[in-house]
């Protein structure tokens, strides 16, 4: 009854027969039928067909836990084999945000492509919510998040260390206000942020100001959200983008202040649409780590690429101003 699993899973995953077709490259009707083969077989349905979005029954729930234990089984099954041929083949799955996937980790697989050209590397993008689901059911063998997870569940090796920086729309009549406060992006590249001789900006002369924070869940969306608790202030918070880039871009365009990381706008386009503040330390310092699972076989891919990614991690802290 497991035979088929792929195509419950697809569905399950998609919560549509027809989204989950198009990606198994098979026609709907022929889906339909493998999935009410598997329902006969399993003696009741796995789907309830008449809600939208799709949802699973008590019995489809049961099977999807199921098959979920069966496919980690096989990727650690499949890891094994790749490993005995010594890094000739093999796959890694890597997930991250946004940022991390597009300016952080094309420096790390251009190494390694070039050391172990032969391994297959899949890559997932996702909000830290859907990163830990992911790499908690088996389907990321490393995560790369700010979020601080189970030490019980997973393990963590230190990515990078980052600095959050409140950044306002310069077009904004609030930076008026805190004028000694204010930073240019030249002083975020120079590190005069991190200096003890700027003080935090205090964040009651923002409390008319249109905040673009992270949805709950993300890192920075907590540390925030304690910020403001410390303050007694309630943001009033304009849009809750999953991603730091889409904040970022949000608030260049004048749409509203948010938290960026230094990290970020180093890898950023100059832009004189944005100004700066220092924000606390407590808050402010935050480490990006590489995650992966407690008892997941750790395979020599995954050693060597944390190995390639932590040494170019080193050289590129090493030389930041």
């Amino acid at each position: 009854m497991f035979s088929s699993m792929k195509y419950v899973y697809e569905v399950y995953k998609e919560h549509s027969f027809s989204k989950a077709a198009q990606n198994l490259y098979i026609s709907q009707p022929s889906l339909s039928n493998k999935i009410k083969k598997v329902e006969a077989k399993v003696g009741a349905a796995l789907f309830e067909r008449n809600t939208i979005p799709l949802r699973l029954t008590d019995c489809g729930e049961k099977y999807i836990e199921c098959a979920k234990q069966i496919m980690e089984i096989e990727h650690s099954f499949a890891d094994y084999l790749y490993n005995a041929n010594k890094l000739k083949t093999g796959r890694i799955t890597i997930g991250g945000s946004q940022f991390f996937i597009s300016f952080i980790l094309p420096s790390i697989l251009e190494v390694f492509k070039q050391k172990y050209p032969q391994v297959d590397i899949v890559i997932s993008e996702a909000s830290s919510v859907a990163l830990e689901e992911q790499l908690f059911n088996g389907s990321l063998d490393l995560a790369v998040d700010s979020n601080a997870l189970s030490s019980d569940i997973y393990e963590r090796f230190l990515c990078r260390e980052e600095r959050l920086v409140l950044a306002v729309p310069a077009s904004h009549k609030v930076n008026s206000l805190v004028s000694a406060y204010q930073l240019t992006l030249q002083d975020i590249l120079e590190n005069r942020h991190c200096s003890e001789d700027r003080n935090p900006v205090p964040m009651k002369f923002f409390v008319e100001e249109p905040f673009i924070l992270l949805g709950p869940g993300n890192d920075s969306r907590k540390r925030a959200d304690q910020l403001f608790a410390d303050q007694n202030m309630t943001p009033k918070i304009l849009v809750q983008p999953e991603q730091q880039f889409t904040a970022y871009i949000l608030a260049n365009n004048g749409m509203g202040a948010t938290i960026v990381s230094d990290a970020l706008l180093r890898c950023m386009a100059p832009s004189d649409k944005l100004v700066y503040y220092k924000l606390p330390d407590n808050f402010s310092q935050q480490s990006l780590y590489f995650y992966y699972k407690h008892n997941r076989y750790v395979t020599p891919t995954m050693h060597r690429f944390l190995e390639v990614a932590q040494s170019l991690l080193a050289d590129d802290a090493a030389k930041t101003p």
